[in-house]
């Protein structure tokens, strides 16, 4: 058994205790929390299930990494990219493996700034610990999935992955609100839509896409649509968003080789079925991931997953956490280092017929 640390209890964090204590060979260590409130409250609480765990939640991060083989490491890198960088070095250089969808720049080790790369593999080399990023978008939807779908064509002309959501379903009124835009004024611009970001978050999974189908990227190139909202709405998660303001962008990272987009990362975020009708559409107009083949033959798959009552957004961070808790026993086998999906295989989960949850 696999002693594994969950590092947050958010939306990733949630689903992470809930993967850790039913994924056999792993056991759960412990759980670090920020929240004052969450200190000595049982995990399985903090996870939403109806029954406890047995490990209380703690605040103290040496307490927490002690004879820990493996973290999850669960808490956001979006608006706090040093502090969760610095986080995942002290894990590593303690030993421990790490798994996390925090540190988009290792997505692909491969292109991650050298200064960043450094810091990681100095860890490796002083503690022996290992490092593997993923999730689902980026993440699987991006790599794993459309590089399948690339071995069953005879010719392939362009990739193509969607994901299509609305937003009102997603728990974080911070990054919706801020970070992504909805319902600020149009002349606003979100920061993940400011030029050069998009290509900072899935540039690399557009290189591991292009390594591994044994190209080179010319260019990297982004567009970007936005989209009022027609009339106030009523959000049950996030309160009301007034007609005018933002309500739905879509955006494009375009791979292009020989000056020609081929693999392409496009994104449908809307608050409202009401937005922007013309945009792709998810097929019950909630959310899906989709991944389009152009060539021969044309190839079209749509992904939809729930968690937690049915919720479309939790059930994409439950996928994002089945990758990376699936892949800790296969790291665990492996010389320490810094891995990327390529070198990570998707394992059946053998015993998960239990439920060890319970």
């Amino acid at each position: 058994m696999i002693p594994t640390l969950v590092w947050g209890t958010g939306n990733i964090g949630r689903a992470a205790i809930r993967a850790v204590a039913a994924r056999p060979g792993l056991a759960l260590h412990a759980v670090l929390v920020h929240d004052p409130a969450k200190v000595g409250r049982d995990a399985g609480e903090l996870a939403g299930l109806e029954h406890t765990l047995g490990v209380a939640a703690t605040s103290d991060v040496e307490a927490a990494l002690r004879d820990a083989k493996a973290v999850v490491y669960a808490a956001s890198g979006d608006v706090r990219p040093e502090e969760a960088l610095a986080d995942v070095v002290r894990a590593i250089r303690s030993g421990a493996i790490v798994v996390t969808p925090a540190l988009y720049a290792f997505y692909d080790p491969h292109s991650a700034p050298p200064d960043q790369r450094e810091r990681v593999l100095a860890a490796v080399a002083e503690g022996g610990g290992s490092l593997f990023a993923s999730g689902v978008d980026p993440g699987w939807a991006n790599d794993v999935l459309p590089l399948m779908m690339t071995s069953l064509g005879t010719r392939i002309e362009a990739v193509r992955c969607q994901e299509i959501f609305d937003y009102s379903t997603y728990d974080q009124e911070d990054s919706v609100r801020y970070l992504v835009g909805m319902g600020q004024p149009m002349d606003y611009e979100p920061p993940m839509t400011a030029p050069g970001v998009p290509t900072m978050v899935w540039g690399g999974q557009l290189r591991l896409m292009a390594r591994a189908l044994g190209a080179q990227l010319s260019g990297i190139s982004e567009h970007v649509e936005r989209a009022p909202l027609p009339e106030d709405v009523e959000t049950a998660t996030m309160g009301k968003f007034a007609a005018n303001t933002q309500g739905g962008v879509r955006f494009e990272v375009r791979g292009e080789i020989g000056g020609v987009p081929r693999i392409v990362i496009e994104h449908v975020t809307r608050i409202h079925a009401s937005v922007a009708p013309q945009w792709p559409q998810a097929p019950d107009g909630v959310g899906a991931h989709r991944v389009l083949i152009e060539g021969r033959p044309r190839i079209e798959v749509t992904l939809e997953a729930a968690d937690e009552g049915g919720n479309r957004s939790a059930g994409g961070n439950a996928t994002a956490v089945g990758r990376l808790v699936g892949a800790i026993e296969w790291l665990a086998s492996h010389e320490p280092g810094v891995y990327d999906a390529l070198d990570v295989p998707i394992t059946p989960p053998a015993g998960i017929w239990e439920d060890r949850t319970q």
